[in-house]
């Protein structure tokens, strides 16, 4: 028997059969950090004192086929990564992290097409789903501080403000920001003396985008959030009069026209995501402040009130945090408050925690680090620039110092998946 293997051959338990010709397998255990792989090839793996990146080929064909196998049995102690170097994995970008980490495994994968990418035809202990990367760095922006600004200020993955960005796009506050295409972010909507729908994107290098003509019904005071893990929804907010329209956001940042609203027509709410792809919004103001939530699904549909758990309040503000869960904070109710509310990745909120920090409204957050957030910035009656984190378990630490210039009304959203 050479070793080689030829068309694919299987065994019941998926195991590869061994028959003449065919696949080239390396005569070199790979027992190295990384490993280049090739089409038409097999590796025998061997991590025992480290775990091994394989890189696939930046280019393939149809029925380009590539096999690894656990050589020590030890992929569950120092697992196999796989970086599909350009391609999709299963449907999956590049940017997700795909590992195998169960001993003894081999995986026979296939080149299929642009959409389906590299397919693993057999993996015999599990067909392993990619995991997607995380959103590391955030940026708070526009706002007032008595006069409407458009300045910005990036968050870091440790959760540090930097200094003021001078602004690009129209002076503006009361608008919201949001994620989209998974590491680029979008601010829209506010009021710059006059309400206005204009948008300004955001690329995954914090750099703000000079105005796009707006779609949509112009308001204030909105809130919008990323869903379906590539695109964001702006809703609610004020004209003449309180609104529940929402506006959906594609993954190449384009917002489209109105959607007719569901749940009760309110603003100075706020939003984030939850569950991994989904979002809600929650609180507000229509002739009092209320506490109901309005879950939104993968797809950008908005479902019927919820009735409130915690205190009805409004100027208030959310962050995703801890990869799939989301958190309320502050805002005013007859006076500014810091209390919490925890959301659960099922879109459940919690009853109020007692606030930690500086009672405030007209704040906003963000995630950063992955699965952690951070508040900063708004009123206490005068303007602040004082941050407060917030870790992977949604608890929230004592006030920082301020960086960058005090004001309130301003927006807040993650971009970047690089640290």
């Amino acid at each position: 028997m050479s070793g080689k293997i030829v068309n694919n051959v299987f065994r019941a338990s998926g195991v590869i059969a061994a028959t003449p010709g065919g696949l080239d397998w390396s005569t070199a255990v790979v027992t190295g950090s990384t490993l280049t792989a090739t089409a038409g090839k097999g590796y025998f793996i061997n991590t025992t004192s480290n775990a091994c990146t394989v890189t696939l080929p930046s280019s393939a064909e149809i029925g380009d086929q590539i096999v690894f196998a656990d050589y020590a049995r030890t992929w569950s102690t120092n697992n196999v990564i796989i970086d599909s170097n350009g391609l999709n994995f299963q449907g999956d970008p590049d940017t997700y992290t795909v590992d195998y980490d169960t001993a003894g495994q081999s995986l026979n994968i296939v080149y299929s097409d642009a959409t389906k990418g590299w397919l693993p035809v057999s993996d015999d202990a599990v067909a392993d789903v990619g995991v997607a990367p995380t959103i590391q760095k955030g940026i708070f922006g526009y706002g007032t501080t008595g006069s409407v600004v458009s300045m910005t200020n990036l968050v870091n993955s440790s959760g540090v403000i930097a200094t003021d960005v001078t602004g690009v796009g129209t002076d503006r506050d009361s608008l919201a920001a949001a994620s989209y295409g998974g590491d680029k972010a979008i601010f829209g909507y506010g009021n710059s003396g006059s309400i206005s729908s204009l948008t300004n994107l955001v690329n995954n290098s914090g750099v703000v985008a000079t105005d796009t003509t707006g779609v949509g019904t112009a308001r204030s005071h909105v809130a919008a959030a990323g869903y379906g893990t590539d695109k964001a929804i702006f809703g609610y907010g004020h004209v003449s009069a309180v609104s529940s329209l929402t506006n959906l956001v594609s993954n190449s940042g384009v917002v489209a026209s109105d959607v007719t609203g569901v749940g009760t027509a309110r603003y100075a709410l706020t939003a984030a995501g939850y569950g991994g792809d989904k979002a809600i919004f929650g609180y507000g103001l229509t002739s009092g402040n209320v506490s109901m939530t309005n879950l939104v699904n993968n797809s950008g549909v908005v479902a019927s009130d919820v009735s409130g758990v915690g205190s009805a309040r409004r100027n208030i503000a959310a962050t995703s945090y801890g990869t799939d869960k989301a958190i309320f904070a502050y805002g005013k109710i007859s006076g500014y408050v810091s209390m919490s509310n925890l959301v659960n990745n099922s879109g459940v909120v919690a009853a109020d925690v007692s606030g930690v920090g500086t009672a405030r409204g007209a704040l906003d957050g963000c995630v950063y680090g992955g699965d952690k957030a951070i508040f900063a910035y708004g009123t206490t009656g005068s303007y602040v620039s004082l941050s407060n984190l917030v870790n992977s378990s949604g608890v929230i630490a004592a006030d920082v110092t301020g960086v960058g210039t005090a004001r309130s009304g301003l927006a807040a959203t993650g971009f970047s998946y690089t640290a």
